[in-house]
């Protein structure tokens, strides 16, 4: 049984996140999901079920997901040898059928657990409604097979699912002109969506606390970036590895209207409502010029 002070505690908290679900409510938010969170199975339903929270609190969610690790383990199981390009995986035709196949029996399983915590969901690629239109990605000049780079938001089925109470579950799978089907990078997929959306939010959740002013040393994790520091902090040579890659797609989506884009470790049970609904704080933030600057690190 909870005593007195546990009462007070959890009163207390309610209290801290009301300004927060005022300020969001009615908002749309897109969520990367990947890393740890998407394969071990206690984080999988936290995650799912922040966003369930996340919901009925007035929040409009769209999850966009991953699944490299699942595609990974597939391609070896049928005996398709894994290939990268400059960090990109190469997808021949066998590739890419696998490929559609993992993503979406992902995105069932999501979208039956979101049903599960009691909030409507529906899963799509972004072949369906035609919500992801591509052109053939090059790597650094090179042919990487049926990677897909965003052209064309089309916006019409996610509008008429997000009024209509659903929560779109969307795996980042896209045709081109001649409706061939192209696996995209879920962090391009989700950048893009956040933005034709209009989206307050756009959170990246993975397998590091957030970014560092310095790698090395843990204590430098910043808790807010406005533009000109992320792009200093780019430019600086201390950011690398596929960081580089998510601040500047980051840095592209706050440009390009997304208000805050965050990024997440999303290996810390309830991370979203941290981020969102306390003071402080969990991960990083990368802000526009025009937005409020929630808490001062040097204060």
């Amino acid at each position: 049984m909870d005593t007195m002070q546990d009462l007070l505690q959890k009163a207390s908290v309610l209290n801290e996140a009301l300004p927060y679900i005022r300020k969001f409510s009615g908002k749309t938010i897109v969520v990367k999901y990947g890393g740890s969170a998407m394969v071990e199975h206690e984080l999988k339903k936290n995650v799912i079920r922040d966003v369930a929270l996340l919901k009925l609190v007035g929040f409009r969610p769209i999850i966009v997901h991953g699944g490299g690790k699942e595609i990974t383990k597939w391609t070896g199981k049928v005996g398709i040898e894994t290939k990268f390009i400059n960090g990109l995986r190469v997808t021949d035709k066998d590739t890419m059928e696998v490929a559609e196949m993992v993503l979406n029996k992902i995105n069932k399983g999501l979208v039956s657990m979101m049903e599960k915590v009691g909030v409507k969901a529906v899963g799509i690629s972004g072949k369906d409604g035609s919500v992801l239109r591509v052109k053939k990605k090059l790597s650094k000049g090179e042919d990487i097979g049926f990677v897909g780079e965003v052209t064309k938001v089309n916006t019409e089925l996610l509008n008429t699912l997000l009024d209509n109470d659903f929560v779109p579950v969307i795996c980042p799978i896209g045709s081109d002109d001649e409706y061939h089907s192209y696996n995209i990078n879920a962090d391009d997929a989700a950048c893009a969506i956040a933005t034709a959306v209009g989206a307050s939010k756009l959170v990246f959740l993975t397998d590091i606390e957030g970014v560092y002013r310095d790698p090395q040393d843990k204590s430098t994790l910043i808790s807010e970036l406005s533009i000109p520091e992320a792009e200093e902090l780019l430019g600086s040579g201390n950011i690398g590895g596929g960081m580089l890659p998510k601040i500047q797609n980051c840095v592209d989506a706050i440009k390009s209207g997304v208000s805050r884009v965050h990024i997440l470790d999303g290996r810390i049970p309830h991370c979203l409502l941290l981020e969102f609904y306390t003071n402080k704080g969990i991960g990083t933030a990368i802000i526009g010029d025009e937005e409020e600057r929630f808490y001062n690190e040097n204060e």
